[in-house]
């Protein structure tokens, strides 16, 4: 998967903030508005809703409107893009690391 560079600055600089990091678990539960993210945190709805922006602008939340309520949703598809950018890293250290394991196999033999 090809992943835009400023959207992963983004997206990765989103996931800096534990405050933002955590309302990302919370919504990997499933949908919930500004005040059911804000429930656990002892910051101020403005707070709140800074965090929901900086998400949205990095693509990895959206809000849609259901009635009066505007319920804020995980899009699976960022995280897939992000998690595919490490594992491309992941995979090449780890083939290296066989590589050597077997060359130093090789040269006890």
């Amino acid at each position: 998967m090809m992943v835009d560079a400023d959207q992963l600055d983004r997206a990765f600089a989103a996931l800096a903030d534990p405050v933002r990091r955590a309302m990302i678990a919370r919504l990997s539960r499933g949908p919930a508005t500004v005040n059911e993210l804000a429930e656990p945190f002892p910051i101020t709805k403005q707070a709140v809703s800074r965090h929901i922006q900086v998400l949205e602008a990095a693509g990895l939340i959206t809000r849609t409107r259901d009635g009066q309520r505007r319920p804020c949703h995980l899009v699976p598809t960022a995280l897939e893009a992000l998690t595919s950018w490490i594992d491309e890293y992941r995979l090449e250290t780890e083939r290296r690391f066989r590589r050597m394991e077997a060359l130093l196999k090789e040269k006890e033999s």
